[in-house]
């Protein structure tokens, strides 16, 4: 990324609580997703790793210029058969970043695929750059 382009990574100690710390829940462990973050210049386009997570287990939000990502994975199990233990526990996700006001939040597109959430964020018109003409005389 540039020295120009500002997506801070947030801490876990964040304003934005995690869905999966509300007390209602069952109290699980929160794994942070690995994420890729690719720059242009109209914009960036960040890549988590969210295996296991289907779309209707997934949440992504702008609150306050925080991206939010939070997800729940899901055990696959066969049809007619009931789980009766688990060693592997299916993960809880949540990822926060503060945005730049440089990007266009309205304009986020999100897809997901084969567990990997692809986010296209746009750098907003004013904040492209752009080449001034150079006039003579």
């Amino acid at each position: 990324m540039s020295d120009t382009t500002e997506v801070i990574e947030r801490e876990q100690q964040t304003s934005v609580t995690p869905r999966t710390q509300d007390k209602s829940r069952e109290r699980r462990a929160t794994s942070v997703p690995p994420v890729d973050v690719f720059e242009d210049q109209t914009g960036i386009t960040v890549v988590a790793d969210l295996p296991g997570v289907s779309k209707d287990r997934l949440d992504v939000k702008v609150q306050d210029g925080n991206l939010v990502i939070e997800a729940e994975a899901s055990v696959p199990t066969p049809d007619g058969l009931r789980l009766q233990h688990a060693e592997i526990p299916a993960p809880s996700y949540f990822r926060a970043f503060t945005l730049s006001p440089d990007f266009d939040t309205a304009k986020i597109e999100a897809n997901l695929q084969d567990g990997v959430l692809k986010l296209r964020i746009p750098r907003s018109e004013k904040a492209r750059p752009r080449r001034i003409e150079v006039k003579l005389g």
